[in-house]
């Protein structure tokens, strides 16, 4: 890459309320990156668990930061996207981090392609702790792929402002697909790549929306199928592939559902999704059977299939 002051502005935002356990590890690893021309805001809530003190530490390395009562987790990013000034944006969850390196490497890809609206990496999953549990590998997805629920690991995406811009900001109708819903959006306008680094992780721990509220997931992809056949060109796709998106739909419900410890909802989703494409819903054959060992109370015997 060239000198910093050559480098193009990525603006990054940090959404957070009630994070002071991870909220500093976050701002860390922003702001220990390589690259060095990043608009960096942090967007909280209006805590009252030290999180602004924290905030406060690092207010001279920010662009901007408040700390306010907002409409939750959408409105704080719409606030940052408002503000950001950068040809690249990113946001990054206050329980979440970068890996060293992360922010260049994806620069570098957009500066490659200059038709490219979105890129991802992998993504380690980290426990309370910090200590990796999994690594999350992905492949190169398209809109059909959006539409059958592949998901992205959200700290793992950087994008192109112009085509954020064309696609529309979070809609604050949504608490926990809010980036997938945006991710549709977005492949509509231009195309997406992977690419086979690790460049965050994600938190896992008893507050976090996955494992505390996990049935919303399932809830809100069905929202989005619903959203999506009310737009021509979405309802065009999913009609020609069907049996897919449904599977994807029901998949996804049957994850979530499991993290959250409900087995036998999640078995039911998971009959769902085979039901429509057999294939698709036998991916998750090891998910599968840990479903079915803690509908008969011996899920602990298979943990590692988790």
């Amino acid at each position: 890459m060239p000198d910093g002051k050559l480098r193009p502005l990525i603006s990054i935002i940090t959404p957070s309320y009630n994070q002071a356990a991870y909220l500093e590890a976050t701002i860390r690893s922003v702001l220990e990156q390589d690259y060095s021309n990043i608009e960096y805001m942090v967007i909280d809530g209006g805590a009252n668990d030290g999180s602004r003190d924290i905030i406060k530490r690092y207010a001279e390395h920010l662009a901007y930061w408040v700390s306010e009562a907002d409409e939750g987790q959408a409105d704080a990013i719409n606030k940052g996207f408002a503000r950001a000034s950068g040809k690249y944006v990113a946001w990054l969850n206050s329980d979440d981090v970068y890996r060293p390196g992360a922010v260049s490497r994806a620069v570098e890809m957009l500066e490659a392609d200059h038709e490219l609206g979105l890129v991802y990496g992998q993504l380690d999953s980290i426990d309370a702790q910090g200590k990796v549990f999994n690594t999350i590998t992905y492949q190169n997805y398209d809109l059909l792929d959006m539409l059958a629920f592949r998901i992205i690991g959200q700290p793992s995406v950087f994008m192109r402002r112009t085509v954020l811009d064309e696609a529309g900001s979070l809609d604050l109708g949504y608490k926990y697909l809010l980036d997938h819903h945006l991710w549709i959006r977005m492949a509509q306008q231009s195309k997406m790549t992977y690419v086979p680094e690790v460049w965050a992780a994600a938190r896992h721990h008893e507050s976090a929306k996955n494992v505390a509220q996990a049935a919303g997931f399932g809830a809100e992809a069905y929202r989005i199928l619903e959203w999506a056949q009310g737009n021509p060109e979405l309802a065009s796709l999913i009609e020609q592939n069907q049996r897919k998106v449904r599977a994807g739909a029901y998949r996804l419900d049957a994850r979530y559902l499991l993290d959250g410890g409900e087995f036998s909802q999640s078995m039911r989703a998971y009959w769902q999704a085979f039901s429509q494409q057999p294939g698709y819903a036998l991916q998750h054959w090891k998910r599968i059977l840990y479903a079915l060992a803690g509908v008969f109370g011996i899920a602990h015997w298979l943990d590692r299939l988790r």
